[in-house]
């Protein structure tokens, strides 16, 4: 009897416990990586021929911008990033907060004047678009060169963007047309290829690594199998 009146008494501490702990959990950023080592049918194909060869996702020279999407519209502020290489001809990007087909940014390499460019994309045509930048030149000894992997990244906070070559800041942009939207990767008259394309965001369902609510679920299991 009083083993089980001893039990019945720790239930009710162990529960405070139980929520002191996921309250005080950390909140982690979800990531989505997508290394195309497999077939991927959650990217969407807007304009031009892409194709996975190798465990890279490839785009052949056609038109203006040709581009793929992946995601969902309400991701807000996040983290993209991916492995760019210019196959033949100039230009070639990340897309982010994609509404559409047609409204998106794009921040892309531009081969023959060694400099990066941002421009919003909105509804009309492919190539109906607004340069909010498209003069930014390579900083810290970065050289957009053919046929190089580079390391290509964009941080997007609410009306602010940071882009980065290669871990070296590039330069900081504002802009406030689109709040929210999906990824994708870019090209315009150019081949390309990509690879490792990952975001990380609050409001992203994370891919990688272990939920919370699992986390939770051990602490609990440990709690009961104590008495």
């Amino acid at each position: 009897m009083r083993t089980a009146i001893g039990f019945s008494k720790l239930i009710p501490f162990s529960l405070i416990m139980l929520l002191g702990i996921s309250f005080s959990l950390p909140t982690f950023a979800g990531t989505q990586l997508w290394d195309f080592e497999e077939k991927h049918d959650d990217w969407k194909v807007a304009n031009g021929n892409w194709e996975i060869k190798g465990g890279i996702y490839q785009v052949e020279r056609g038109g203006r911008a040709e581009h793929s999407l992946v995601g969902e519209e309400d991701w807000d502020d996040y983290t993209v990033e991916a492995k760019i290489r210019i196959d033949e001809h100039n230009w070639a990007g990340l897309v982010f907060r994609a509404q559409s087909e047609h409204e998106y940014y794009v921040y892309y390499l531009n081969i023959p004047n060694n400099k990066s460019e941002l421009w919003r994309h909105s509804k009309g045509a492919w190539d109906t678009r607004q340069a909010i930048n498209s003069n930014i030149p390579a900083t810290k000894k970065v050289k957009i060169e053919l046929e190089e992997w580079l390391d290509v990244k964009a941080v997007i906070e609410g009306e602010i963007f940071k882009f980065y070559i290669n871990g070296e800041l590039q330069g900081e942009q504002k802009d406030n047309a689109y709040k929210t939207g999906k990824i994708g990767v870019w090209a315009w008259e150019t081949a390309a290829s990509f690879d490792d394309v990952m975001i990380t965001g609050d409001n992203v369902i994370d891919t990688l690594a272990v939920d919370a609510n699992d986390k939770l679920a051990t602490t609990w299991g440990r709690l009961k199998r104590g008495y």
